[in-house]
């Protein structure tokens, strides 16, 4: 009898397990996705308590009472928040700071009144602090960080009106964009580092100002105040500026704006000064 031979039959359909294979990976993905995407409220509630310590232990936000956090943490929702730096900053100095520097304000223009009047001394107060801005045509010849012998004088003015306070000052240095290239500066930021660098040394050796509140820096012609697109202008931004800070050892003396106005005591050995681009 004759044995018959079973012919192997083909499968047609083993495509089907590649295709599960791929279907299995796409639903992974997309509930890695998924996951990715949902807040962790916890760490988000977390970095928001962190942050805003940080603003308190600076004096910028008041602190509220435990009952008022712990209701506002049971009844209020956690949500996403920007926080920007600068001067979108909701902070301004302290009444007895604002008062002190009203003062000096008032001070120094009486003092250098001569000098305000001949456009070579500018004063304001701004965000940064109380500014006295002295420009290079006169304290400056074009291209040195030497003091005119002349110019000593409004600077002993200014030393003596600041150097009883106790408020951080930081010396700047500023260029127009003219470009400068001489054998002791091969740079506007070398010219404005050193000019601040040299204002800072005369504080420190000729009128013994405390080395410890100042700080030096140099701007190039990066921070103007006027159009370099006419003389007037680039005699403007040459410039060195001396701000008094509001801030004293590098604790902000600061108070928040929705707040009512407290002086704030500073500790003398808490901080270093802060944003100090170039110290002397």
């Amino acid at each position: 009898m004759k044995r018959h031979t079973r012919k192997p039959q083909v499968n047609h359909e083993r495509w089907l397990v590649s295709y599960a294979d791929f279907i299995t990976l796409m639903f992974a993905f997309f509930v890695v996705l998924y996951a990715s995407s949902q807040t962790d409220i916890r760490k988000q509630a977390q970095v928001a308590h962190a942050i805003n310590q940080a603003f308190k232990a600076l004096g910028l936000f008041q602190p509220a009472s435990s009952s008022d956090s712990a209701a506002t943490s049971r009844d209020t929702p956690v949500t996403p928040v920007n926080i920007v730096l600068g001067d979108a900053l909701s902070a301004a100095p302290s009444a007895a700071v604002r008062a002190d520097f009203e003062r000096m304000h008032h001070e120094l223009q009486s003092r250098l009144s001569n000098r305000i009047a001949e456009h070579v001394v500018a004063l304001h107060i701004g965000r940064e602090g109380l500014v006295i801005s002295l420009r290079e045509a006169g304290f400056y010849d074009s291209g040195s960080t030497i003091p005119h012998p002349g110019s000593i004088g409004s600077i002993d003015s200014i030393v003596s009106v600041l150097r009883p306070t106790p408020y951080d000052i930081r010396i700047e240095g500023h260029t127009d964009d003219i470009p400068i290239h001489t054998s002791e500066f091969s740079s506007n930021w070398e010219l404005s580092a050193g000019r601040a660098t040299r204002m800072t040394r005369l504080f420190i050796e000729r009128f013994h100002f405390e080395p410890r509140r100042l700080s030096a820096a140099g701007y190039g012609e990066y921070h103007p105040v006027a159009a370099n697109d006419t003389a007037e202008g680039r005699g403007q931004n040459r410039r060195v500026d001396i701000i008094v800070l509001p801030a004293i050892n590098g604790i902000p003396q600061t108070v928040s704006l929705d707040a009512p106005s407290q002086p704030q005591a500073a500790n003398a050995g808490q901080a270093s000064p802060q944003k100090t681009q170039a110290a002397h």
